[in-house]
C-alpha cells in the first residue's frame, strides 16, 4: 500500500510537466520577445524624429512670428529702424536683445527670450533670408531678416527638405 501511495500522491512521483519550462517553451519564449522588440525599435526612431520634427516647427513659428511682431512694430513707428531695412530686424540678435521703445522712452521692448536650437542641427544657427533676397535662395544679403529656414540638409517624413520649411 505504501508504494501505492508513493506513486500517486507522494512528491515524488510527480509528472515531468508540472517541473517547470522545458527548453523548447523558453525558446519559443525568447523568440516571440525578440519579434516584438524588434517591431518595436523603428517605432521608436520615428517618433524621436517626429518630436524632433514638431519642435522644429514650433521654433521657426516662433522666430518668425517675432519677425512679423518687429515689423508691426516698425510700421506702427514704435520703434526706430534704419533706411533701407524695409521695417525688419537686422539680425536674429536684435530680437532678442530688444530695441528702444520710441524716440524717447527708455524701455526696450524684445521680441524673443533667446535664439532656439535647431533640432536637427544642434546648433543656435539658422538660415536667414533679406527682403532683397530670391525666395529660395541660400545665401542671406545681410541687411535684414524677412524670413528663417533650417541649415539642416535631411529629409522630413512627408519627403519635404528641411530647409524649405
Amino acid at each position: 500500500m505504501s508504494r501505492n501511495l508513493r506513486m500517486n500522491g507522494s512528491p515524488q512521483g510527480r509528472c515531468r510537466s508540472d517541473a517547470g519550462m522545458t527548453l523548447l517553451e523558453l525558446i519559443i519564449a525568447c523568440s516571440i520577445l525578440l519579434i516584438l522588440s524588434s517591431a518595436a525599435l523603428p517605432i521608436a526612431k520615428y517618433t524621436v524624429i517626429r518630436q524632433k520634427e514638431t519642435e522644429l516647427r514650433r521654433d521657426l513659428r516662433e522666430m518668425k512670428d517675432a519677425i512679423d511682431r518687429y515689423k508691426d512694430a516698425a510700421d506702427r513707428n514704435q520703434i526706430r529702424v534704419e533706411i533701407g531695412s524695409e521695417g525688419y530686424p537686422p539680425d536674429l540678435e536684435t530680437l532678442v536683445k530688444g530695441v528702444q521703445l520710441g524716440a524717447s522712452s527708455d524701455r526696450k521692448i524684445r521680441f524673443l527670450r533667446k535664439i532656439p536650437v535647431d533640432p536637427m542641427t544642434g546648433r543656435a544657427e539658422w538660415g536667414l533670408r533679406a527682403v532683397q533676397d530670391d525666395p529660395d535662395s541660400r545665401n542671406w544679403g545681410g541687411k535684414n531678416v524677412f524670413d528663417v529656414y533650417s541649415k539642416s540638409t535631411g529629409t522630413a517624413l512627408d519627403g519635404t527638405k528641411y530647409s524649405d520649411w
